[in-house]
C-alpha cells in the first residue's frame, strides 16, 4: 500500500482497485481561510495592522528575478518578530501549450513544447517524444536511447551550474552578504574552508568574492562550462536550446566516430569542474550552519519528493505502459515517491495513478470531462488526473483567498510533493536499484561516486541523504547531481 489519502488499494499482485463503499471516491472539499473576506477587505485589514504597527509590512516582489520572469511573490511580514504572517506565490503568465497543441499533428508536440523554456527545452521535447511513443507503440532502437541519454546528461551539465553560479550563487556572494548579512563577513574572512585543496579558496570570504556576479571567478567559470555543455548538446541535436532531431522512436542523428569523440573530449573536461563544484557547495552549508543553526531551517520542507526517473536502459525501454514498471526501475535514476523521508514506491504506474491537478486558486475553469476512469492496464485514475484535464482559461481579478495565479496545484495522493534534480539522488539512493556501474552505487542512505582521473586525479565522493531538506541541501544536491549526470553521459 503506497497511498494514505486516495481510496486506492492493491492486491497481492500489485493490481490497484478503488476501495468499496465510498459513494464519491475522488470527492474534494475546498477550505478557504477568511471565508467571505474579499481582496479589498483583506487589504483594508492589512492597512489597519500596518497603521497600528509600523513593523508589519506588506511586500510585493514582482517579478522575481533570475527565473523566466513570470513569477511574483506577496508576503506580509512582521519585522519585529522576523516572521511572515501571510505569503503567496503567483504565476503571472498564461502559457497555454495544451491549448496550442489541440488538434495538431502529434509530432508537433516535440517542437512546440520545447519552446516552453529557453533553458530546458530539450527535456520538454524528449518528454513529448516519450508520450508519442507510448501512444503509438513506437520503441527506439538501443542506440537511439543511448544518444538521448547523452543529450539529456549534457543538458543537465548546462542546467546545474547555471543555477548554482549564475542564478542562486549570487545570493551567497560577497556583494550580497556584505549588504544583507554584514555580521557574517568578519566570520567569513577568518573561516578556513575545509576543501581549499580542491577548489582553491582559502577562506569563505575568498569563496564568496568568487561568487560575485560578472566579476567573480566562479561566476565567470560558470559561464565557460555552461557553454561547453551546450556545445555537447549541439553536437548531437543540431542546435540549442530547441533540438531539431528529437523524433518518436529515437533521434535523427547520424553518428560517427568523430561525433562521439567530439562529445567525449568535452565531457572529459567536466569531471575536474565537478570536483570543484561539489567542494564549493560542501563548504558553503558548513559555514552557514556553524554561523547560525537557524540556517538549517531556511527553505526547510518535509522530505516529500517525487521523480519519474531518468536515462533509460537501452535494452529495457520498450515504450509500453504495460511494462513501464520494469523498464522504469532500470533507469540510471530510479523512479520514486518519498513521503516523510520514506520511499513508498518505485513503480511508474503508482506515480501515475496518484497524480492530480487542482485549479481552485487558479485562473481556470474546473474541467468537467472525465474521459478516462482507468489507465491502460485497469488501475483507477482520478477525474482530476492530468489525462482528464482540459485547459480552460478564465482570467479575473487577483484575490489571494480565491483565484490569483496561472499555475495549477499538482498533488500526489493529495499531498504536496517536491521535485528537483536532487530528488534523483534521493530516490536512487533509497531504492538501491540502479544498474551496475564502475563509477556509481547506491547504499540505501547515500550515493557513492568515483570521479574519473583528470588534471586533479581520481577521487571517491559520497552524497548523503540530508537530515533536513533546506535551501543549502538543495544546492548541495544540485552540485552532486551534476557529477551524477555527467557519469551517466560517460556510461
Amino acid at each position: 500500500m503506497c497511498f494514505k489519502t486516495l481510496p486506492v488499494e492493491f492486491d497481492e499482485r500489485g493490481k490497484a482497485t478503488l476501495r468499496g463503499g465510498i459513494p464519491n471516491p475522488y470527492d474534494v472539499t475546498v477550505t478557504k481561510p477568511d471565508v467571505g473576506m474579499t481582496e479589498a477587505e483583506r487589504q483594508e485589514r492589512i492597512e489597519r495592522l500596518v497603521a497600528r504597527n509600523g513593523h508589519i509590512k506588506d511586500l510585493n516582489m514582482d517579478p522575481v528575478t533570475r527565473i523566466a520572469g513570470a513569477l511574483a511573490v506577496h508576503v506580509t511580514a512582521d519585522l519585529d518578530q522576523g516572521a511572515y504572517l501571510d505569503s503567496h506565490a503567483q504565476a503571472t503568465l498564461f502559457r497555454g501549450y495544451e491549448v496550442i497543441l489541440m488538434g495538431r499533428d502529434p509530432r508537433d508536440a516535440i517542437f512546440v513544447s520545447s519552446r516552453a523554456c529557453g533553458v530546458c527545452g530539450g527535456v520538454h521535447a524528449h518528454a513529448a517524444a516519450y508520450a508519442i511513443e507510448q501512444a503509438m507503440g513506437i520503441a527506439p532502437p538501443p542506440l537511439g536511447t543511448v544518444v538521448r541519454n547523452m543529450v539529456e546528461a549534457a543538458e543537465m551539465g548546462y542546467d546545474n551550474p547555471l543555477h548554482l553560479y549564475l542564478l542562486a550563487g549570487p545570493d551567497y556572494s560577497e556583494s550580497v552578504i556584505r549588504s544583507a548579512n554584514p555580521e557574517l563577513w568578519p566570520r567569513a574572512e577568518s573561516w578556513t574552508c575545509a576543501n581549499t585543496h580542491i577548489h582553491g579558496f582559502r577562506t569563505m570570504a575568498d569563496l564568496m568574492t568568487a561568487l560575485n556576479p560578472l566579476t567573480g571567478a566562479l561566476y565567470r567559470e560558470g559561464l565557460e562550462f555552461t557553454r561547453l555543455s551546450r556545445e555537447m548538446v549541439v553536437i548531437l541535436t543540431g542546435k540549442y536550446p530547441h533540438p531539431q532531431n528529437v523524433v518518436p522512436g529515437g533521434v535523427s542523428t547520424t553518428l560517427t566516430l568523430q561525433t562521439l569523440n567530439e562529445y567525449h573530449s568535452k565531457l572529459g573536461r567536466l569531471f575536474d569542474y565537478a570536483q570543484r563544484m561539489m567542494a564549493v557547495w560542501d563548504d558553503i552549508p558548513a559555514f552557514f550552519y556553524e554561523a547560525d543553526e537557524r540556517y538549517q531551517f531556511v527553505g526547510y520542507r518535509p522530505t516529500n519528493q517525487i521523480d519519474p526517473g531518468y536515462w533509460d536502459d537501452p535494452y529495457a525501454y520498450d515504450a509500453t505502459y504495460e511494462n513501464c514498471n520494469s523498464w522504469g526501475e532500470k533507469r540510471w535514476s530510479t523512479p520514486g515517491v518519498v513521503i516523510d523521508g520514506k520511499l513508498v514506491t518505485t513503480r511508474l504506474t503508482d506515480i501515475n495513478i496518484g497524480w492530480e491537478e487542482f485549479v481552485e486558486h487558479s485562473y481556470y475553469e474546473e474541467s468537467k470531462s472525465s474521459r478516462y476512469a482507468t489507465d491502460p492496464i485497469g488501475n483507477p485514475i482520478s477525474p482530476y488526473h492530468p489525462w482528464n484535464k482540459r485547459t480552460l482559461p478564465k482570467p479575473g481579478a487577483r484575490d489571494w483567498k480565491d483565484k490569483y495565479t496561472w499555475a495549477c496545484a499538482p498533488r500526489w495522493d493529495r499531498q504536496v510533493v517536491e521535485a528537483g534534480c536532487y530528488t534523483r539522488l534521493l530516490t536512487t539512493a533509497l531504492a538501491q536499484k540502479m544498474p551496475a556501474s564502475d563509477f556509481m552505487s547506491a547504499t540505501g542512505s547515500s550515493m557513492r561516486f568515483l570521479v574519473p582521473k583528470g588534471e586533479s586525479g581520481e577521487r571517491e565522493v559520497e552524497w548523503h541523504v540530508p537530515q533536513r531538506w533546506n535551501a543549502f541541501e538543495r544546492n548541495r544536491g544540485r552540485a552532486y547531481h551534476y557529477l551524477f549526470s555527467q557519469l551517466v553521459g560517460l556510461e
